[in-house]
């Protein structure tokens, strides 16, 4: 099958490395607006990588499409619908994921999946929600932090997102929070320990209410130092990291089982880019091979049925999960 990866930053150049899977007989395409990148990149991979442009050609007889682009998302996605092709997005940003989710009529007329929001947060962020939930009667409550960033141009986004005003559901009605507003203390896994978090432009709750009907809450905060806090309406004053640094994920989910209240904890730690990039290869996979639970446009938390198996594929290729306080460890190590 041809599977094309359009975009090969930090989290694109993995997530083309997790499609070619040992024994999978895939033909991958890599695109990137810096040819040199595509060349590096198809290079490092081997055959069967080849460097193409975007276009018809590409997208001729593809099977699934990774659009791990800073912008642009929504237009290439309707493009490879088009053509024929499932649509893997790992957009983060609010207008990206609003115009992926709009796609959602066309592509189930088509019989085809754009899984949205397939990276950190959102994408391992829904994955550990919606595992959180099983064994709930009723989820009632959803709250999504993140420490972290990917690449550069992930680092410039989240800079600007904390600036920015984001959605939160409250008592199902979409609320807007002021970016930098309702500081909360976050208990991530060691070594990030505790992060003050606060309210930015995060697209979490976009996918989450979808996949939790009747759920009464769901917010979404990111970690910030005062620093970031005061800058986050200017120009960024460094240079970010070319790839990130240690990030972290906490996701808690709140609901009934019978009469009692109870509360599930979950968490991931790890380089931002490198999980992004691995969910993404992954979604890609079981597009490929039909897995995904239904067509249209949605996140991980709708798209896979049983988010279990998809959590034990990633801890095998490194990308590990843990519950708080618990002996388990989704089949991936322990936080």
């Amino acid at each position: 099958m041809k599977v094309v990866v359009a975009g090969l930053g930090a989290v694109g150049a993995r997530a083309a490395r997790q499609v070619l899977t040992p024994g999978a007989s895939t033909e991958l395409v890599v695109i990137d607006t810096d040819r040199a990148r595509s060349d590096a990149v198809a290079a490092s991979l081997g055959p069967p990588a080849a460097v193409g442009s975007w276009g018809s050609d590409a997208l001729d007889a593809a099977a699934v499409v990774v659009l791990a682009l800073p912008s642009g998302h929504a237009p290439m996605a309707a493009a490879a619908l088009a053509a024929g092709a499932h649509v893997v997005s790992i957009a983060d940003d609010l207008a990206e994921v609003r115009g992926l989710l709009a796609l959602d009529e066309e592509a189930r007329r088509r019989d085809r999946s754009v899984v949205v929001g397939a990276a950190f947060a959102p994408g391992l962020g829904c994955l550990l929600a919606k595992h959180a939930a099983a064994g709930f009667d009723r989820v009632e409550e959803v709250h999504v932090a993140k420490s972290g960033t990917g690449g550069p141009a992930c680092a410039e986004h989240h800079h600007a997102a904390r600036g920015a005003d984001g959605p939160e559901w409250r008592d199902g009605v979409w609320t807007t929070r002021r970016g930098g507003s309702g500081r909360e203390l976050a208990w991530f896994p060691d070594p990030i320990g505790s992060r003050d978090c606060y309210h930015a432009a995060a697209p979490d709750p976009l996918v989450l209410v979808p996949a939790f009907p009747g759920v009464t809450r769901v917010t979404a905060r990111v970690a910030a130092s005062r620093r970031d806090r005061l800058t986050a309406r200017l120009p960024m004053m460094r240079r970010p990291h070319p790839e990130g640094t240690l990030g972290a994920l906490r996701v808690e989910v709140r609901g009934r089982r019978g009469q009692a209240t109870d509360v599930r904890v979950l968490g991931a730690l790890d380089r931002p880019a490198v999980a992004a990039g691995t969910v993404a290869g992954v979604a890609a996979d079981w597009a490929m091979r039909g897995l995904l639970a239904r067509s249209g446009a949605s996140g991980l938390a709708e798209m896979v049925e049983d988010p279990l198996p998809f959590l034990q594929e990633l801890a095998l290729r490194g990308v590990r999960a843990a519950a708080f306080g618990r002996p388990e460890s989704l089949g991936a190590g322990s936080a």
